[in-house]
């Protein structure tokens, strides 16, 4: 059990924790949300004994095995697969007692040690940490890359796969999902749900958050406000308490007002002058509570387009790529023949490498076609917000400097007063303009890059990840301007509440090709998990028409696919004992399920007895579905590497 109890925590002249409180049980999984520089990530530092409390108590079982995230880029040349395994903090326990014992040729301690290394799953844990790359995104072919060739995003995703590899009591996420795309975000979601330990997730991903977590906890002030539910939960008891409290105020003060009034009118009178005394009492006894302060909402919006050219941009048997430094280019995405027109709002999926980035960027003008073309409307005003948009502002400038510029060099011009003015808007205000941006946080930086992109007043917006840095509050600001907003919007986004708020339609960009994507987000996730399979038959494909082609030396070709084979069947392995495992847990499930459907048959039973039986059933029958979906994906990827072992 973690507990927090009158706690206090600094940091320097600031006061993160005020005589908080708090209890998390064991298994529990807990989302931590509050405001940006509320203090959360000090909270992560104090449960991982970072940081230590200025006063009260701080208690985490001291046995309790730690994983989190390491914010550190790595620079190393180890192999990504063993730069994983490396976060199996307990398996390398064992390993280096085994190194240990066969130095010191003690029978009794390697015995001991190989015990050790089967209990920690040692001898499939090569295959787990390659699962786990494949379902962050890796391809087979990049597992034993070394970690430095990795772009930084990537190599983040290796910092998130050796922390899940780590088998922790206590997980601390923080922002986990900042650096996934949709595919890799749904397979973490599932592998968090399956996740025994406690888990602590700071998070600005709703969807995300009410997959995972059962219980949220709020930092307010210094304070920290348990709530039993997932984030949607939290709004509405949160919203509800803010109701209460404010009328228990607008009580008080009503009572306040009619004492003060007796007070006044009767105190200078004989005769009601112990009765206005005893009220003046009364009035200094009472407890006053606080009237309800919360953070103003913030709120931009787009400005109204000096013109809706349709349509937007017309694609011609358009390719996208790259230019090579020898001359030679490399397509990403071709054969795009299509229009965007005058207020759609399109969604742009697809799995990271597959080309979204590209596209948005040529039509940004970022990069040329590599073929085809594209025509532009009339009066085309893009509004581009790219992922690395925030590396490229001026880190000695403040904001207001940057929208002098903008103003300057794209328009519309405008005096000081009136950026000033505008800023103010995006919640910069006095001394804050003139901060150097290289001060500022993820999320101000990115509020300023929002402000910069509104000034332009453009008639399409293309976004690619705006969300990264965004909190829960300024998400939703941008989903409510975006819906306002009259233009076209080409949105790429791992949020899938922004994209479910915003997008009318979706393009999918796959193998090479953008095509009308015919469904919502739920199904483009059962598409993703059909593609695993088609994936892997169409790697034994490959592979079989490879072999067949080739001379050379047979005994070789038959030593490398007998090596295949047995990695596959290292793969299979761990998938078919969860299998079972999750075949005995529906088996006992579907007879807990019958049981309760009789009682609910059984007549004259008390209310309560038949409330307490349909809570049940409805804990049972979720549990269900939740198991016969990931039956169904370990079936999947079974069948699917058992095809191409053939």
């Amino acid at each position: 059990m973690i507990s927090l109890q009158n706690l206090t925590l600094r940091r320097g002249a600031r006061v993160v924790l005020d005589r908080a409180g708090l209890v998390l049980q064991p298994g529990e999984k807990v989302g931590l949300v509050g405001r940006n520089g509320a203090g959360k990530s000090s909270l992560f530092a104090l449960l991982a004994g970072r940081l230590h409390a200025d006063a009260g108590d701080a208690s985490v079982p001291p046995r309790w095995r730690l994983a989190e995230v390491a914010q550190d880029m790595p620079e190393t040349d180890e192999p990504a697969t063993d730069f994983v395994l490396a976060g199996d903090t307990r398996l390398a326990e064992a390993q280096a007692r085994l190194a240990s014992a066969e130095a010191g040729d003690d029978g009794a301690a390697i015995a001991e040690a190989h015990h050790a290394i089967q209990d920690a799953g040692g001898f499939d844990a090569r295959p787990r940490a390659q699962a786990m790359l494949l379902g962050l995104g890796f391809r087979s072919g990049e597992l034993d890359a070394p970690v430095n060739s990795f772009s930084g995003g990537w190599r983040m995703r290796l910092q998130l796969a050796r922390a899940l590899m780590c088998p922790a009591d206590l997980m601390l996420l923080d922002e986990p999902t900042n650096h996934l795309d949709l595919d890799a975000l749904v397979w973490l979601e599932a592998w968090l749900k399956r996740f025994e330990g406690t888990l602590v997730v700071i998070s600005h991903d709703r969807e995300f958050l009410d997959a995972v977590t059962g219980v949220t906890v709020h930092l307010e002030d210094g304070k920290l406000a348990r709530y039993t539910g997932n984030y949607t939960a939290f709004e509405e008891m949160r919203a509800e308490r803010l109701r209460q409290q404010q009328a228990d105020y607008a009580r008080q003060q009503e009572k306040i007002a009619h004492l003060q009034r007796f007070i006044d009118r009767f105190k200078a009178k004989a005769t009601k002058a112990r009765q206005a005394q005893s009220r003046v009492k009364a009035l200094a006894r009472m407890e006053r509570l606080a009237p309800v302060l919360t953070s103003a909402d913030f709120q931009f919006e787009f400005r109204e387009p000096a013109s809706l050219p349709n349509p937007m941009l017309a694609f011609a048997a358009m390719a996208c790529g790259y230019r090579l430094e020898d001359g030679t280019s490399r397509t990403v995405v071709a054969g795009l023949d299509r229009s965007v027109l005058a207020g759609q709002r399109i969604g742009i999926l697809g799995a990271n490498g597959q080309g979204k980035s590209t596209l948005v960027k040529t039509i940004a003008g970022v990069l040329p076609p590599l073929a085809g073309g594209i025509t532009a409307g009339k009066g085309l005003a893009i509004g581009y917000f790219a992922q690395q948009e925030l590396d490229l502002l001026s880190p000695d400038d403040g904001p207001l400097m940057h929208l002098v510029r903008l103003a300057r060099d794209v328009g519309p011009a405008a005096r000081e007063q009136e950026l000033r003015d505008f800023l103010g808007s995006f919640r910069f205000t006095g001394e804050m303009v003139g901060q150097p941006v290289g001060t500022l946080s993820g999320g101000e930086k990115a509020r300023l890059v929002l402000a910069m992109l509104v000034w332009q007043r453009p008639n399409l917006l293309l976004l690619d990840e705006p969300t990264n840095h965004l909190d829960l509050a300024t998400r939703e600001a941008l989903g409510m301007a975006l819906n306002e907003f009259e233009g076209t919007v080409m949105l790429v986004s791992h949020d899938r509440a922004l994209l479910r708020e915003t997008c009318d339609e979706f393009w999918l960009v796959a193998r090479g090709r953008v095509e009308p994507f015919d469904g919502d987000l739920d199904d483009y996730q059962r598409w993703i998990l059909e593609q695993a399979r088609a994936a892997a038959n169409a790697s034994a494909d490959a592979g079989g028409g490879a072999a067949a082609g080739g001379g050379g030396n047979r005994r070789a070709e038959r030593q490398a696919a007998a090596l295949e084979r047995q990695q596959r069947q290292e793969r299979i392995k761990p998938l078919r004992k969860e299998l079972n495992l999750v075949d005995n847990r529906l088996g006992v499930l579907f007879a807990e399920r019958d049981t309760l459907e009789a009682e609910c048959a059984v007549p004259d039973r008390t209310p309560e007895a038949i409330a307490e039986t349909g809570r049940r059933l409805k804990a049972v029958t979720e549990q269900i579905e939740a198991l016969e979906t990931r039956w169904l994906e370990l079936s999947t990827r079974i069948d699917a590497l058992a095809e191409s072992t053939v």
